[in-house]
């Protein structure tokens, strides 16, 4: 719903002006990150704020759990006075939940038409013909997909089996893709430049020996068992090009014995902006070797899965470009003052961790020095 009617019209709108679905990628994911700004810097505040509060918090409840074992209503109130003077850590989770429909689906709008291949999956199970007679047929539906047709002409399209994906040894159905009003897109398609662009490619994903499938879309069921069926409608920029990127569409790091370039630079990029993300957001704060070992490990995790992951590159480019604008926001918002008391105990961190450095460092010398060598000079 929010991809049909908020992210395909605004990508429409961008693609008018600049006919380049490249750059409607990068207009559409600013614009929504503009957008969900307020929401996300909720959450970067409030992860900011709780990053120096956490260990005062700590240690705040530690003194009133153990003062007031035996009195539990007096332990919640205070424990409810330090949370309303520092906040709440789930504070942060609200703005987050927010957004996260929005983000998914604009995920979603950059994996289907007309940035990559759209598939239809049916799961078919094959029953035998004497028990398909007590079955009670349902009908089924797939998702809908906006499949784009023309630049800016788009129709939402589902798989569907009229008496349902339970059929009986023998028997024959047909997959109908056809629009939510009830045309059939064989009919849509006479409305394109080019229909046959656009015709749907039919195959089995699962169970060759249980079902076969036609060229139109006629199921035939073979033997018992589970079988999947998967049509595949194509891109129509699934295959048009961006700066270095060859296709929108294209899937994968290594495919067909060769290494596709543009993904590892998009991988590449997504990870060192992830990188330089994670650096920003602890900016003015004090050290913390625990975070900081995360901060450096959790970039190549994600990035080496990344290689590996099937996600357009459209996909890739929207996840690049988001992580330079978040490095963006949370450089923007370090620079925000901090409420009075969280100040006082950021200084009071800093101040500390500069006295156990100077005497780590002031200990390490000592130390370095040989049983019988003399603590003065020569």
């Amino acid at each position: 719903y929010i991809s049909d009617n908020l992210l395909i019209p605004i990508l429409d709108f961008f693609y008018g002006l600049v006919p380049s679905y490249g750059l409607a990628i990068v207009a559409l994911t600013l614009v929504i990150r503009v957008a969900l700004y307020p929401l996300s810097a909720g959450s970067i505040r409030s992860a900011r704020r709780m990053r120096i509060a956490q260990p005062v918090i700590q240690k705040r409840q530690a003194e009133i759990k153990s003062r007031y074992a035996d009195d539990i209503q007096k332990q919640q109130q205070e424990l409810g006075k330090v949370m309303k003077e520092f906040g709440s850590p789930l504070a942060g989770c609200l703005p987050l939940l927010v957004q996260m429909p929005i983000l998914f689906a604009l995920f979603a709008t950059l994996r289907g038409s007309p940035f990559a291949d759209v598939p239809y999956t049916i799961n078919v199970k094959v029953l035998p013909a004497e028990q398909i007679a007590a079955v009670e047929p349902k009908p089924f539906n797939s998702a809908s997909h906006s499949i784009f047709i023309g630049e800016t002409d788009h129709v939402p399209v589902i798989a569907s089996l009229p008496r349902g994906n339970k059929i009986g040894v023998g028997d024959s159905a047909s997959i109908n893709l056809h629009t939510k009003d009830g045309r059939s897109f064989a009919d849509v398609l006479q409305g394109a430049e080019d229909p046959s662009r656009f015709a749907p490619s039919w195959s089995l994903s699962k169970g060759d020996d249980v079902l076969s499938v036609s060229a139109d879309g006629t199921i035939t069921a073979l033997a018992e068992g589970d079988a999947t069926v998967e049509a595949k409608i194509p891109g129509l920029a699934a295959r048009s090009g961006f700066l270095f990127i060859k296709a929108l569409g294209q899937v994968g790091f290594y495919a067909d014995g060769a290494i596709n370039w543009d993904i590892a630079i998009l991988v590449g990029s997504f990870g060192v902006t992830l990188f330089l993300s994670q650096l920003l957001s602890g900016m003015g704060m004090p050290a913390n070797p625990q975070q900081a070992t995360a901060n450096k490990i959790t970039p190549f995790m994600i990035t080496g899965m990344f290689l590996f992951f099937p996600l357009p590159a459209g996909v890739l480019l929207y996840m690049v470009i988001a992580n330079i604008f978040q490095g963006l926001q949370t450089f923007i918002l370090t620079k925000e003052a901090l409420p009075e008391n969280l100040q006082t105990i950021l200084d009071q961190q800093k101040a500390q961790q500069t006295v156990t450095a100077t005497a780590t460092s002031a200990g390490t010398v000592s130390d370095s020095r040989l049983p019988f060598e003399p603590k003065g000079g020569k």
